[in-house]
């Protein structure tokens, strides 16, 4: 069985009893998740479910030309492949590697199993999925109304958030990628933070050096996000 201190390392997990974690954890393999690798396709049966503990996955929608653009990322503090649980059992979306790390890989049918039983496992998973549909509702917003210099500074907290240290390792490509704008749209952008003093950007490597500036720099749409999640998804195992 998994150690103890292990349970903490993802939110969802760490939430959940102790009948239900004992029932679970025997099944969880830690995985090395590197950065691009490609978790899912769109359209892929899936049959596991990803529990990042250090990793952050980007789920991104991509059109019928190639081009894509992040929906949603998930890190500590969720789950990726909820259509296992939800009855779709494939998504039009991709899932992505954005960070590399670690998260445990659960089997499809030990997942269905717990959901199924109707006790904290299905309240805890609903109430995560509410939260990552409103992420991804305010993602659309962004992409529309607020300026790119702003989804960057969303996309960095976000990403910020879900990492043990305030340090990216992500090029500015795989970011324009994400954010579903041009490179020289998301160089500028950066160059702006850097020359604020809210960052440090070189060659594949971003840290945070002013989280309260980049906070007040930011739109309204990352506290909406981090709102609901903490609404939604408290330190409580009252489930």
């Amino acid at each position: 069985m998994l150690q103890e201190h292990h349970q903490n390392r993802n939110h969802l997990l760490s939430v959940l009893p102790e009948p239900e974690w004992a029932r679970v954890a025997p099944h969880l393999v830690l995985m090395d998740m590197p950065l691009g690798q490609v978790v899912y396709e769109s359209g892929d049966r899936l049959h596991h479910v990803y529990f990042p503990t250090t990793a952050i996955v980007s789920l991104l929608y991509v059109m019928e030309d190639g081009a894509s653009a992040e929906i949603a990322i998930v890190g500590n503090e969720g789950v990726v492949g909820i259509a296992l649980f939800m009855g779709g059992e494939t998504t039009p979306s991709r899932a992505v590697v954005q960070s590399a790390g670690q998260a445990y890989r659960l089997e499809a049918r030990i997942l269905k199993e717990e959901f199924h039983r109707a006790g904290p496992v299905q309240r805890l998973l609903l109430r995560y999925t509410q939260a990552l549909i409103t992420q991804m509702a305010q993602t659309a917003v962004c992409n529309r109304h607020h300026s790119i210099d702003q989804q960057l500074c969303r996309w960095l907290l976000l990403s910020i958030d879900r990492l043990p240290s305030n340090e990216l390792k992500m090029t500015q490509e795989l970011i324009a990628n994400m954010l579903g704008v041009r490179r020289p749209g998301v160089t500028e952008a950066a160059m702006k933070l850097q020359d604020a003093g809210l960052i440090r950007y070189s060659y594949g490597h971003i840290e945070l050096l002013d989280r309260p500036g980049l906070e007040r720099r930011v739109c309204e749409c990352y506290g909406v996000v981090k709102r609901e999640f903490d609404r939604l998804l408290p330190d409580l195992k009252a489930l």
